[in-house]
């Protein structure tokens, strides 16, 4: 028997929760899971790597590869192509629909197409590709400093080396410039990085469970991660990523947001209305860091 998973015809952060509730629900059955993408109209950067993590997990431990339907809507199918989604998903998923063989096109607001993270060497590999590129894009169009142009490195490199200190498993990352309309009205850099990994709260329990005693559980985790900067390495100085990142994006009136099992944590600014800490979510295996920098006043001509 098959177990049909809807993707949400648009896809981001906002409609996440309701991906992963129907995500959970067909995957507890331990039967083969069918994603169902082919009213897709819309899907962020957030949205592509969270599917991939999905199909991440209901693969795993030996279960049958899931299916996934692609998008009808033939604009739709040529992004997620062009931003390199289905490089990556026909490892994980069987593929029905039409997909159109294009290369990601470097003049593109595709920053990074769906990139994998497995090692540490890849990380390095990530930025070293995307910062030229970003750099323009944040000075030019976002009008952020160019000197805090590193920082933006800072911040994608960390993202992506949680993915290799923590998940124990690989994932993906997508860095994408777009005009935001929903809330912001304003050009924006969006970094998306996700995982099926083990997720924050056991990769932190052997040093932070006993600290917090009845309180451990994900949203516990989160918080000693993004707030308070602990990390599982017991070593002076490791566990500043995120934290690090916080910084960063606060500066530029930026939002951070990350989701491990049942909890998400967001550090939010005065134009997002996402609340700090969420609990009790549909259990969703991992992490999925999100991360925005909007423009900065009036653009440069």
């Amino acid at each position: 028997m098959t177990r049909l998973v809807e993707v949400p015809a648009s896809f981001d952060d906002r409609t996440f929760d309701q991906f992963a509730g129907g995500f959970v629900t067909a995957w507890a059955d331990g039967e083969r899971l069918l994603f169902d993408a082919h009213a897709a109209d819309w899907a962020s950067p957030y949205g592509l790597v969270g599917l991939l993590a999905a199909g991440q997990a209901a693969g795993a431990g030996g279960r049958e590869k899931p299916l996934l339907t692609a998008p009808t809507a033939a604009e739709v199918v040529s992004y997620w192509s062009r931003a390199g989604f289905f490089r990556a998903a026909g490892e994980l998923f069987e593929i029905h629909g039409r997909i159109p063989k294009t290369k990601p096109l470097e003049d593109s607001d595709v920053l990074l197409p769906v990139t994998a993270v497995r090692a540490a060497e890849d990380v390095h590999e990530v930025v070293s590709h995307i910062q030229q590129r970003a750099t323009a894009i944040l000075t030019a169009e976002l009008g952020v400093d160019p000197k805090a142009t590193m920082g933006f490195a800072m911040a994608l490199s960390e993202a992506c080396q949680n993915i290799v200190e923590h998940a124990g498993t690989g994932g993906w990352v997508a860095v994408q410039s777009y005009h935001w309309r929903r809330r912001l009205a304003k050009r924006v850099v969006v970094i998306a990085v996700a995982d099926a990994g083990v997720g924050f709260r056991h990769s932190l329990a052997p040093t932070q469970a006993t600290r917090f005693g009845t309180r451990w559980g994900d949203a516990a985790a989160l918080e000693a991660a993004l707030v308070q900067g602990v990390s599982r390495f017991r070593d002076p100085g490791r566990g500043q990523g995120l934290k690090g990142i916080r910084n960063y994006v606060s500066r530029w009136d930026g939002k951070i947001s990350i989701r491990s099992g049942t909890a998400r944590i967001s550090i939010t600014p005065s134009w997002d209305d996402d609340v700090p800490l969420a609990d009790g979510l549909a259990a969703f295996p991992g992490a999925q860091v999100l991360i925005i920098i909007p423009e900065q006043g009036t653009r440069k001509a």
